[in-house]
C-alpha cells in the first residue's frame, strides 16, 4: 500500500505530467477556438472548459474521447502543489520559485472559486425604475407564486438545470407541502417557439389549446434562445390543467386551483442583490456623423437599509460593492426618439476570486523579484571577486 500511494505521489509531481497537461490545455484551447465556427462561446465554455470528459469530433467524423479542461486544470493544481511546493527544493536560492509556484496555485483556485460561486448577468432599468435582483444571461427558472394577495407574497423556485435536461420525452415532477398542486414538466426545450396549430396539421408535438412548441437549434449567442416546457399541474382534489410556457412570453400562466388564483412563470433565473439600485437618468452621446456611441452613462442611487447613495457608472467606471461589480453594458431602445423614455443594462457580476488575480500577480512578482535580485547579487559578487584577482 505504501509503495501504491509512493508511486502516485511521484506520479502526480512529476515534471512529464505537468508538460502533458500543458499540452492537454494547449490542445483544448485550440480546440474550442475553432469550434467557435460551429457552436456559440456558451456552448463552447461548457463543452470544452468546464467539463471533466468530452468527446470531439475531429474533421465532424473520427470521435476521440478527451479530459476537460476542469479536470486537467484540477491535477495542474494538484501537480503544482505537490510538484513546484511539496517536492521542490526549500533553501534560500529556491525562495523566488517557491514563490512563483505559490502565486500559480492562487491563481488556479481563484478560478475555482468563480467556477463554483461566482454569478452573473444583467440589470435592466428604465429612468425611474429599481430594482435588488438581477437575471442570468443563460440560466432558466420556474417561479411560483400565490396571486390571491392573502399574507405574505412567496415565490417558490425551480432552478432549470432540475428540469431542462428531459428534452422532448423526458418528465419531472415537483411536490412541495407548501403547494397545493403537483406540477409536472413533460418536455423541455433549450430554444422553441409555440406555434398555432391549424385544423388538419398533425405536429410533432404535444397540442396545448391548439398550440405546439416547436424546437429550434439553439442559437449562437445563447442569450437569444428561448425555452419553452410543456407543464401538468395535478391539484389534489382538483382538475388536471396542461399549459405551455414560454421564456418570451410576457404574460405568466395564471390557473385558479381551490379556489385561489396561482401565477406560474418560466424566466431567466435571478439573483438576489444585498442592495437596490434606482436609474435616475441615462445620458448617452454618439461620434458626430455616426451611431457609433461616444460616451454612454448612468446616474443611480444606491439605496441600502434606507441609505441612498448617487453614483455615476459609465463604460469604464463600474460600481463595485459588496462583492458586486456593475458594468455599463448597453442601453436602448436603439431607436429612440427624442423625448421617449430609454433603459440603460448593467452587467452584473459577482465573484468572491475577483481579486484573487491580482493577489497572484503580486505574489508571482515579489517571487521574481526575489530570484532575480539573487542572481544579482551572485554576478556582482562574482564580477568583484575576479577583479580583486
Amino acid at each position: 500500500m505504501k509503495d501504491l500511494l509512493r508511486s502516485l505521489y511521484r506520479f502526480l509531481s512529476s515534471y512529464g505530467l505537468s508538460c502533458v497537461l500543458f499540452l492537454l490545455l494547449f490542445l483544448l484551447t485550440l480546440m474550442g477556438t475553432l469550434e467557435q465556427i460551429h457552436m456559440g462561446i456558451f456552448d463552447v465554455q461548457k463543452k470544452y472548459f468546464e467539463s471533466v470528459f468530452l468527446i470531439h469530433e475531429l474533421f465532424g467524423v473520427l470521435p476521440i474521447p478527451l479530459p476537460g479542461a476542469y479536470l486537467v486544470m484540477s491535477l495542474l493544481a494538484v501537480n503544482l502543489l505537490l510538484g513546484g511546493l511539496v517536492r521542490a527544493p526549500k533553501g534560500p536560492a529556491h525562495w523566488g520559485v517557491l514563490l512563483g509556484h505559490l502565486g500559480i496555485v492562487v491563481l488556479l483556485l481563484g478560478a475555482g472559486i468563480q467556477y463554483r460561486y461566482s454569478e452573473s448577468g444583467n440589470l435592466t432599468l428604465y429612468e425611474g425604475e429599481q430594482s435588488s435582483e438581477f437575471e442570468s444571461y443563460y440560466e432558466w427558472e420556474l417561479a411560483i407564486a400565490d396571486a390571491s394577495g392573502e399574507g405574505p407574497f412567496t415565490e417558490y423556485i425551480i432552478p432549470g438545470r432540475q428540469f431542462m435536461h428531459a428534452g422532448d420525452a423526458g418528465a419531472r415532477t415537483f411536490r412541495s407541502p407548501a403547494l397545493p398542486f403537483e406540477l409536472c414538466v413533460e418536455g423541455a426545450f433549450r430554444n422553441s417557439r409555440p406555434q398555432p396549430v391549424k385544423p388538419g396539421d398533425t405536429p410533432a408535438g404535444r397540442v396545448v389549446d391548439g398550440f405546439t412548441l416547436v424546437s429550434l437549434a439553439p442559437d449562437k449567442q445563447a442569450e437569444r434562445n428561448a425555452a419553452g416546457v410543456y407543464v401538468t399541474l395535478r391539484p389534489v382534489p382538483g382538475e388536471t390543467t396542461e399549459a405551455i410556457l414560454w421564456g418570451l412570453s410576457s404574460i405568466p400562466l395564471t390557473v385558479e386551483i381551490n379556489g385561489k388564483p396561482w401565477v406560474i412563470d418560466l424566466r431567466k433565473e435571478r439573483f438576489p442583490m444585498p442592495f437596490a439600485v434606482a436609474l435616475d437618468k441615462f445620458t448617452h452621446e454618439m461620434h458626430p456623423g455616426t451611431q457609433m456611441p461616444r460616451k454612454f452613462e448612468s446616474d443611480v442611487r444606491k439605496i441600502e437599509n434606507g441609505i441612498e447613495q448617487s453614483v455615476t457608472i459609465s463604460m469604464n467606471a463600474p460600481l463595485r460593492h459588496r462583492g458586486y461589480t456593475l458594468y455599463q453594458a448597453s442601453w436602448g431602445p436603439p431607436d429612440a426618439q427624442p423625448g421617449e423614455p430609454l433603459f440603460s443594462v448593467f452587467a452584473v457580476v459577482n465573484n468572491p476570486a475577483d481579486q484573487f488575480p491580482l493577489y497572484a500577480c503580486i505574489v508571482i512578482s515579489l517571487g521574481l523579484c526575489v530570484h532575480f535580485a539573487r542572481r544579482l547579487v551572485l554576478y556582482l559578487r562574482e564580477q568583484s571577486e575576479g577583479a580583486a584577482s
